[in-house]
């Protein structure tokens, strides 16, 4: 497990490096910012729930949005083999699923990036441009494969909040971390647990996120969609 997680952050950087060669990174970085700002919208219902807002936040913040994580992956990858031997499975499956996420999300925003640095340069992100980005650059399987990384993260969370001491062994660690120079990789793992500490039943979440992604991933790849007019996306 553990060296699946370092597989998924060096293929992260590899990636970022290839991004600031193409000179594309500000425009993946705004890309990013328009997802998050559509999925707020999308899940807005969820979003103002009082229970789910460190939860959205969490996903938006730290999983799919333009923070940058370089030093939490480097904290990660230094310090993971001795996690592993220290934390449940399930937590290790959980970090497995939010790294897995970021690798992919990541390769498919610089793909979506790079049609629209060759079709609209210097043009702001819109609803049209971002569904045709979408549906040329396929990869649907990919689309698919990303929702049901979010489904298992969303299993595997639901475990590790039940697990009887994880959060007093998170918090008593956030000292050690800090000593020890991984103080970003510990604020990650604690904003991840007390956000879905605070749902109570995970499944409340997610389910009603992962359905409407689907719905939406569906009908943006319908092959008789016709933009603009039928685009399915909402307005950001």
């Amino acid at each position: 497990m553990a060296q699946a997680i370092i597989k998924h952050i060096h293929r992260v950087n590899a990636l970022r490096d290839l991004a600031l060669k193409l000179n594309i990174m500000p425009l993946i970085h705004a890309l990013q910012e328009w997802q998050c700002e559509r999925l707020l919208v999308s899940h807005d219902d969820l979003a103002q729930q009082a229970r789910y807002q460190k939860a959205m936040a969490f996903f938006v913040e730290e999983l799919y949005g333009p923070k940058d994580f370089s030093q939490r992956d480097a904290d990660l990858a230094r310090v993971i083999p001795k996690l592993a031997k220290v934390l449940p499975d399930k937590a290790m499956n959980a970090m497995d699923d939010a790294l897995s996420l970021n690798a992919l999300s990541f390769n498919l925003d610089m793909d979506m990036a790079q049609y629209l640095n060759t079709h609209y340069p210097n043009a702001p992100i819109t609803r049209d441009t971002y569904a045709e980005a979408y549906r040329s650059i396929g990869r649907q399987d990919d689309r698919q494969h990303q929702i049901d990384i979010i489904s298992h993260l969303g299993d595997q969370l639901a475990d590790v909040v039940k697990i009887p001491g994880i959060g007093m062994l998170i918090k008593l660690s956030r000292r050690p971390a800090k000593l020890a120079g991984v103080l970003a990789l510990h604020e990650f793992l604690e904003r991840g647990f007390n956000a879905f500490k605070a749902i109570g039943d995970v499944q409340c979440f997610i389910q009603p996120v992962l359905e409407r992604e689907k719905a939406l991933m569906h009908n943006l790849f319908e092959p008789t969609l016709s933009l603009p007019d039928d685009n399915p996306l909402p307005h950001v």
